[in-house]
């Protein structure tokens, strides 16, 4: 079995002007659950860095100044322990979180109110930074190196990887950007109409296998999802559906190395016929 890639490499119009995102999530007096409110923001984020290639995840919690440096101290450990344990429940792949330290009382030192209690508020929370990897810069192929994918000789138990396949945050839905690639694959598939393929739909990040969570709908299938709308888009552009059957992978396969690799789709050739166009 052979890989084949066709390099469909877009230019992203997403431009990281630094190597990390920073989240800080507030917590009450004497507490470390998290409210409601700061757990949908925190959700709003993880999703955010689900399409980013992370390099690590550092938490820190922090308390007020009321309250023994021991108290303080446990507190503020919780306080990063359970925002630990929400990544984790949230298919974050635990080996990225290197850093999970409680620091006790911090002072704001720049902070424009002489109010303590709202100095006090700021102080009550977990500060979260993501360091990523940059991003390198792709170069769309001229017509004339996607007419050379058509001569290529295909057998079964090939696979096409579709390189640089960017979806939506959280979402089955590709970037626009990502659509001429799609095309360029649909020109090629209806070229040759004897093939018949799976598409194989993958996630990155998840902790023991797990597929990733659908934003739109909530449910812990995004690799099927993203599968199935290259297989709906492929099917508007011409290519025959009684060819093509799509799959969720889940993370059942990661490539190792950098983690963007296993955000990917991928066509499995399952049959060739003797009909050939």
């Amino acid at each position: 079995m052979k890989t084949i890639l066709f390099l469909f490499l877009l230019i992203s119009n997403v431009v990281f002007a630094q190597n990390e995102f920073k989240h800080e999530v507030y917590f009450d007096t004497s507490e470390y659950k998290i409210p409601t409110i700061e757990e949908n923001r925190l959700l709003l984020f993880i999703q955010k860095i689900d399409s980013v290639e992370v390099e690590k995840i550092s938490i820190y919690g922090f308390c007020d100044d009321i309250g023994s440096d021991t108290y303080n101290l446990n507190l503020s450990q919780q306080r990063a322990d359970i925002i630990k344990d929400l990544f984790s429940n949230n298919n974050i792949d635990k080996t990225l979180i290197r850093n999970v330290d409680g620091k006790g009382e911090i002072l704001l030192k720049i902070v424009n109110t002489k109010d303590i209690n709202i100095i006090r508020s700021l102080n009550r929370k977990v500060e979260i930074i993501v360091q990523i990897k940059p991003s390198k810069s792709s170069v769309v192929p001229d017509k004339e190196e996607t007419k050379k994918s058509t001569s290529v000789e295909f057998v079964v138990g090939d696979k096409i990887v579709l390189k640089n396949i960017l979806f939506e945050i959280g979402y089955r839905t590709v970037l626009e950007e990502s659509k001429e690639a799609l095309d360029n694959l649909a020109e090629i598939l209806i070229e040759r109409e004897n093939i018949y393929f799976r598409i194989q739909g993958h996630v990155c990040c998840t902790q023991n296998s797990r597929d990733a969570v659908d934003a739109e709908t909530k449910k812990q299938n995004l690799s099927l999802v993203r599968a199935k709308f290259i297989y709906d888009y492929l099917a508007k552009k011409g290519v025959s559906k009684k060819r093509m059957k799509y799959v969720g992978m889940r993370r059942k396969f990661p490539l190792g190395g950098d983690p963007k690799f296993d955000r990917r789709v991928e066509i499995l050739i399952t049959y060739i016929s003797d009909k050939k166009k």
